[in-house]
């Protein structure tokens, strides 16, 4: 990851995405799940609060050490086992159809192949198991999306790979997964071209 993306990429996400309008937000992508969880993109824990009574396991993937030791303290507040079990999401160390379902919060912008975890997360995802997403991407306006285009790049640089102008639900259901729900919108309190969310929660097919 090199020294930039391990020692100061964690602290940004830590602040940006623990922004408290995000709360709302990572709410909504937790609500319904349970039973044994995946979660990738794991970062410093800020999704544990919202994890529903139902679940009874989580299974994180982080890249970031010091996102996980940033974790430490969230987890030891939550009544969910929670266990790191890997790196990547595109190579994932748990058996096919193992989990029952899988949650990624502001993580498919970062992924270097999306289209690999995807996969991956349908391999360890058991038949009708589900993928619960919030994720931003590319925007639904042209004028905002003309702003993603000349601030990815920088983007990609200051934040560790982040992309603005992937379209994430579509990668989602090129990957085979069945769309179940969706909500597009513009994050308030954030720059539109940062802001474009999409929630979900996809099926994976079997």
């Amino acid at each position: 990851m090199g020294w930039y993306g391990e020692h100061v990429v964690p602290r940004i996400v830590d602040v940006v995405c623990g922004a408290r309008q995000t709360d709302a937000t990572r709410e909504r992508a937790c609500a319904g799940l349970s039973g044994d969880v995946v979660e990738i993109g794991f970062g410093s824990g800020l999704n544990t609060r919202f994890y529903p009574p139902a679940v009874r396991s989580v299974a994180a993937v982080e890249p970031a050490d010091l996102a996980w030791r940033m974790a430490r303290p969230r987890m030891e507040a939550s009544t969910v086992p929670i266990r790191r079990v890997g790196l990547v999401g595109e190579s994932l160390p748990l058996e096919d159809d193992s989990v029952d379902a899988a949650l990624s919060t502001w993580t498919m912008c970062t992924i270097p192949d999306l289209d690999a975890a995807l996969a991956e997360l349908r391999r360890v995802l058991r038949p009708g198991g589900t993928l619960h997403f919030a994720e931003h991407g590319l925007a639904p306006d042209e004028s905002v999306r003309r702003w993603q285009r000349r601030l990815e790049p920088v983007q990609k640089r200051v934040a560790g790979g982040c992309h603005l102008t992937r379209e994430i639900v579509d990668s989602i259901a090129g990957a085979g997964f069945e769309i179940a729900e969706v909500d597009v919108f513009y994050e308030e309190g954030a720059p539109k071209f940062f802001a474009a969310l999409s929630v979900g929660v996809a099926v994976n097919a079997p």
